[in-house]
C-alpha cells in the first residue's frame, strides 16, 4: 500500500464535520481534551475517539487534537486510520520526527515493508536513531532481502553495539549463508563488551561447532553450563562438542540430559548409541536399545536410516556376529550408496565366515567404486588374491 493511500482512512475517520460553525472556546476545548485523555487512560479508547472527533474541523489544523486522536487509533489497533492521521500530522508538522517514526512503525505492523523502509530512510537522513535503523533491517529481512537487512543490522550495531536482538537476527542470516567466520567475528565483538550474555554466547558456540572448531565450542558451552544454563540446546551441543573433541566419556551424560528434556529427536538417540559404541559398551545391552529408539522415531530419511543400520552393523561386527552384521551393512549401503565401505566390510564378514564366493562378489563390487591406490582399495585387492587361492584349493 502506498503512503498516500492511508489518507482516505483519516479523511473518513477524523475529518468529521459537525454542525457547529464556530471553533469551541478554549475552555471547552481543554475540557474535552482532558476528558478524552482520561477515557484513553482507562482504556475506553472508542469513547475517547468519539469525544476528540467533536473537536475536529476540516478547515483548522489542531495538532494537539489530531495527535491525541492518532494515538487513540494506534492504541485501538486501527492501524490504517492511525497511519493516515500520522501522515497528515507529518505533512503539516514536518519537523516532528515522532510522527514520521509512528508512520514507519505502522507501515511495519501492516507488513508494508517497502513503505516502512522508505519512511525509515527519511528519518535517518535527519537523525541516526539505532531503533529506526534496526527496524529498517527487520523490514528488509521480512521482505526476504537478507543482504539489505544485514547492511542495516551492521549499521545498527555500529550505533549501538550492545543490542543482542540485532546480533541474533544478523547472526541467523549469516548462519543460513554458512558464514560461520562472520558469526564468530560479530558475536566476538559483542561478547567483548558483555562476555556472558546468554543470548549471544550460544550463537557463537553454535558457529564454532558448525565450523568444526569443537575445542572452541566446548569452552563456550561449558562456561554457559557453569553459569546455570540448563536447556536442550546447551546439553545437546555440549555433548556433541565433547564427542567430536574425543572426550567421549563426558559426552554421554550431556547427551542424556538433552534426551531428558526432549526425547523426540531420532538423531540424538542415534548419537547416544554411537557414543556408547565408541565407549566400547556391550552392544546388546547398552548400544542396541538406543538404536531401537532411533528406529522407532525416524521418518523415511535415507541418511538417518543408513547411519542407524551402519551402527547396528558396527555393533554386531565388533562382537564378530557377522551373520547379523551383514544385513545391516547391506541396508546401510542401500539407503546411502556413497557409503561404499559397507561393500568391503560385507565382503570381509563373508570372508571370516569362509563364504568365499560371496566375499569375492562384494570385494569386486567395492573395487569398481573405490579410489585406486587407497588403503581400502589395496586391502580389497590383496583379499581377492587370497580368496582366489582358497577357491582354487576348494576345487
Amino acid at each position: 500500500m502506498k503512503r498516500t493511500a492511508y489518507l482516505p482512512f483519516v479523511l473518513a475517520a477524523v475529518m468529521t464535520v459537525v454542525t457547529a460553525a464556530a471553533q469551541p472556546a478554549d475552555s471547552l476545548r481543554r475540557e474535552a481534551l482532558a476528558e478524552a485523555r482520561y477515557l484513553k487512560s482507562i482504556f475506553k479508547t472508542d469513547a475517547a475517539i468519539e469525544r476528540l472527533s467533536t473537536l475536529v474541523r476540516p478547515e483548522v489544523f489542531d495538532e494537539e487534537v489530531l495527535a491525541e486522536l492518532a494515538d487513540c487509533h494506534f492504541t485501538n489497533g486501527d492501524y490504517a486510520t492511525a497511519a493516515g492521521t500520522y501522515q497528515l500530522l507529518s505533512l503539516r508538522a514536518p519537523d516532528n520526527l515522532f510522527y514520521q517514526i509512528r508512520e514507519l512503525q505502522l507501515a511495519f505492523r501492516m507488513k508494508d515493508y517497502p513503505v516502512c523502509v522508505s519512511l525509515a530512510r527519511g528519518v535517518l537522513a535527519r537523525d541516526s536513531i539505532p531503533a529506526v535503523v534496526a527496524l529498517a533491517g527487520d523490514a528488509w529481512n521480512l521482505a526476504g532481502q537478507s543482504d539489505s537487512a544485514l547492511v542495516y543490522y551492521r549499521q545498527a550495531l555500529a550505533l549501538k553495539p550492545l543490542n543482542e536482538a540485532v546480533v541474533s537476527k544478523a547472526a541467523n542470516i549469516l548462519l543460513s549463508d554458512k558464514d560461520y567466520e562472520g558469526v564468530i567475528a560479530m558475536t566476538g565483538d559483542y561478547l567483548a563488551l558483555d562476555p556472558d550474555n546468554f543470548t549471544v554466547a550460544p550463537i557463537r558456540g553454535l558457529a564454532y561447532y558448525l565450523n568444526s572448531q569443537y575445542d572452541s565450542s566446548l569452552v563456550i558451552f561449558q562456561q554457559l553450563e557453569k553459569l546455570g544454563v540448563d536447556n536442550y540446546a546447551l546439553h545437546y551441543y555440549l555433548g556433541q562438542s565433547l564427542w567430536h573433541a574425543n572426550v567421549v566419556y563426558a559426552a554421554e551424560p550431556e547427551l542424556r540430559k538433552a534426551w531428558a528434556l526432549d526425547s523426540s529427536d531420532a538423531n540424538l538417540a542415534w548419537t547416544i548409541a554411537a557414543v556408547r559404541s565408541d565407549m566400547r559398551l556391550p552392544f546388546d545391552k547398552q548400544v542396541k536399545p538406543w538404536l531401537e529408539k532411533a528406529s522407532a522415531m525416524i521418518q523415511p530419511d535415507s541418511s538417518i536410516v543408513s547411519r542407524i543400520h551402519q551402527q547396528y552393523g558396527t555393533g554386531y561386527y565388533g562382537e564378530e556376529q557377522f551373520d547379523k552384521a551383514i544385513p545391516h551393512y547391506q541396508e546401510a549401503y542401500r539407503y546411502n550408496p556413497s557409503f561404499i565401505q559397507a561393500l568391503s566390510t560385507i565382503a570381509y564378514c563373508y570372508e571370516r565366515q569362509k563364504k568365499y564366493r560371496q566375499a569375492l562378489e562384494y570385494y569386486e563390487k567395492y573395487l569398481k567404486l573405490a579410489r585406486p591406490g587407497s588403503r581400502g582399495y589395496e586391502f580389497a585387492k590383496k583379499s581377492i588374491e587370497m580368496i582366489k587361492v582358497e577357491l582354487f584349493m576348494e576345487e
